[in-house]
């Protein structure tokens, strides 16, 4: 990862209520190019419309990670020049996610810790990387930069990582409508999950976009997975990989809320 000089990393204010169509829009941009969709999930029958439940659990999915406050993740980022994975939380409520970064190959000169809102990424690297990150951010030695809307698998992740929250339910009944649909079931850490997508982007994005949800019962998102054209292997979000540890904003950053 690339960053400048070191100075004070501003927040930006996000818009309340955030809607499929503006997720659809954010991951459009981020990507610089259409997400497609990704393999197959295990078990089930086949792509069909979702359900009322399905669309009602589809409704509150990223309500319930807004609910929660924040949610634990480990993001893996593909990458040619190795992978990288973050590993750390995201804060719904402030808008700002913060971890640690380990690469590969020739992302591992990137590692260290790493925070982030929409609008900017911060870096403090490390040469000896923690398992997790430190509850207080560093007071100094961070390197800031703008969030790049285009060209970064690593900018795309840490964006769609942030736009699953918000902080009301989606109208259930105009998901099936616009195209949400089931894909089928599997198993996550023990958790029993269907695997859907979202509402058809292609009228609002003018792209294909499109991205699986893996998502419990009650509601809750254990899984996001979603490919990036540049890229050989999808990006993961997985969540509660460890416990939630609440974000402390690096210095300069302020939160959305």
């Amino acid at each position: 990862m690339k960053s400048g000089p070191g100075r004070a990393a501003g927040g930006r204010r996000r818009s309340p209520g955030l809607r499929w169509a503006a997720v659809a829009l954010a991951l459009a941009a981020a990507a610089a190019a259409a997400f497609v969709l990704v393999g197959n999930s295990g078990g089930g029958t086949g792509r069909r419309a979702v359900t009322p439940d399905e669309a009602n659990r589809l409704a509150i999915t990223r309500f319930r990670n807004y609910q929660a406050g924040g949610r634990a993740v480990t993001i893996t980022v593909p990458s040619a020049a190795g992978g990288l994975v973050v590993t750390g939380s995201v804060d719904y409520r402030a808008g700002i996610g913060y971890g640690v970064v380990r690469g590969t190959g020739r992302d591992a000169s990137g590692d260290g810790l790493i925070q982030w809102t929409v609008g900017a990424v911060l870096v403090h690297p490390l040469a000896d990387v923690p398992a997790a990150a430190p509850p207080a951010p560093p007071a100094s030695g961070w390197y800031r930069r703008p969030l790049q809307a285009s060209g970064s698998s690593l900018d795309s992740s840490l964006a769609i990582a942030l736009s699953l929250g918000s902080d009301r339910p989606d109208n259930a009944e105009l998901l099936p409508q616009n195209g949400a649909a089931r894909i089928g079931q599997d198993t996550v850490d023990g958790h029993p999950v269907d695997v859907m997508t979202g509402p058809d982007a292609r009228a609002r994005a003018g792209t294909s976009s499109t991205v699986r949800y893996w998502i419990g019962s009650d509601g809750t998102m254990y899984r996001v997975r979603a490919a990036v054209a540049s890229e050989r292997q999808p990006l993961v979000i997985d969540f509660d990989t460890r416990k939630y540890v609440p974000v402390r904003p690096a210095p300069g950053i302020t939160p959305a809320r």
